[in-house]
């Protein structure tokens, strides 16, 4: 049985707001670092900056672990996460951004075509937060074997989903 995660007691609070702080740059850096390596600049600059903004860095002061997203956390304790909705709102390169209507009426919800730019950054971002999260225990397979094990819940438009899966297939057999 899974060990039920709850806020973290007060005296935390400043370590926890310390580490995680520490936590989303480090992830941020990584981002900007592979943006940059493909020319995508401004992505790379503004990534993940809502992170930073009180709805979002509540959570991770509540719910930081340094082994995975404090939403998870969250959202086992609360049934959802209102850090995740606000962030998968306003960030483009979650395939959650781009959930809608299909335009046929009557169309059931469904993944639209991601822009190749925000698939790039999510690919970037997926890596980095392998990075982050194994820290010195990272391998390349690891941000293709985190989405092959979950792409079958994933309601995303088949066409970003094999763009994502190629580059992390990709990576994952440069060695």
């Amino acid at each position: 049985m899974k060990e039920k995660i709850t806020s973290a007691p007060n005296r935390n609070r400043i370590g926890n707001a310390w580490h995680h702080f520490l936590t989303i740059t480090h992830h941020k850096l990584l981002v900007m670092e592979g943006c940059f390596r493909v020319g995508l600049y401004r992505q790379g600059l503004l990534h993940d900056l809502s992170k930073y903004t009180w709805s979002e860095f509540k959570t991770g002061v509540n719910y930081y672990q340094g082994t995975r997203s404090p939403n998870a956390a969250e959202k086992e304790e609360k049934g959802y996460s209102p850090a995740w909705l606000h962030h998968k709102g306003r960030n483009r390169h979650h395939f959650e951004y781009w959930i809608d209507y299909g335009q046929e009426p009557g169309s059931a919800m469904q993944g639209m075509k991601m822009p190749v730019k925000y698939v790039v950054e999510m690919f970037c971002d997926r890596v980095a937060a392998c990075k982050t999260y194994y820290k010195e225990n990272y391998n390349d397979s690891m941000p293709f074997e985190y989405f092959n094990k979950n792409r079958k819940h994933y309601m995303m438009h088949p066409e970003t989903m094999e763009l994502l899966g190629k580059m992390l297939i990709m990576l994952k057999m440069k060695h």
